[in-house]
């Protein structure tokens, strides 16, 4: 079942069955990781976008999720895997909307977008518009097209960067996705474009290698088009 249908589904049950991101002391509960999650969960709240403090305290949501999947059936066995990994993301979902609240947040959503991307197209771009809009540093945007190119939508990509990209003040690795994006289209003309924009950027000795990459990989992506 997908991602999103499966979360209605548990919203429409009991409340104590869509818990399952939820910290539950239990007597079986590993103090060391309590202690851990309560440490990472101040790293969160002091930055909602710490990339390893959400990562770290995924991991521990997710393997406190799978144990909560009980073999208790011989005749379910097979679909118990299936079950835990279920289960786990829909724990990184909880975690990930509860982070998301935070104003300053756009790692969470970014997370987010990743278990939507599949069934749910038009909340993983409003997610990954929110995240893009929330950091004005550009690493959000660069993640975010890079998850809409890797799961094949380079045009959805190109559509976001070109609405949200600021050549002057973004980092740099913006104009890589973009860049990737126009030639995974198959518009080299356009991948181009992206490149040539790059001479906004105030420290160009700081691009000299990234300009030269980029630079390769559009003559390559016209070559294959023109069959020279």
């Amino acid at each position: 079942m997908a991602l999103l249908p499966r979360l209605r589904q548990l919203m429409r049950r009991p409340s104590s069955a869509s818990r399952v991101g939820a910290r539950r002391p239990t007597k079986a509960s590993r103090r060391g990781d309590t202690l851990h999650e309560d440490a990472l969960r101040s790293m969160l709240s002091d930055d909602p976008n710490n990339e390893r403090a959400f990562q770290a305290l995924a991991e521990i949501v997710r393997r406190r999720a799978t144990e909560q999947v009980h073999e208790e059936d011989p005749l379910t066995a097979p679909n118990v895997e299936h079950e835990r990994e279920r289960a786990a993301e829909l724990a990184v979902w909880a975690l990930g909307e509860e982070l998301a609240g935070n104003p300053r947040a756009w790692y969470p959503l970014i997370e987010l977008a990743r278990l939507s991307v599949d069934d749910d197209h038009d909340g993983t771009i409003r997610r990954l518009t929110t995240a893009s809009e929330r950091d004005a540093s550009g690493t959000a945007l660069a993640q975010a097209l890079a998850l809409l190119c890797e799961a094949g939508q380079p045009v959805e990509a190109l559509n976001l960067g070109v609405g949200h990209w600021r050549p002057r003040e973004h980092d740099p690795a913006v104009a890589r996705q973009l860049v990737r994006a126009a030639v995974q289209a198959g518009r080299p003309l356009e991948a181009k474009q992206h490149l040539a924009s790059l001479d906004l950027y105030p420290d160009q000795g700081r691009i000299a290698g990234l300009r030269a990459e980029l630079t390769r990989e559009v003559a390559r992506a016209e070559q294959s088009i023109t069959g020279t």
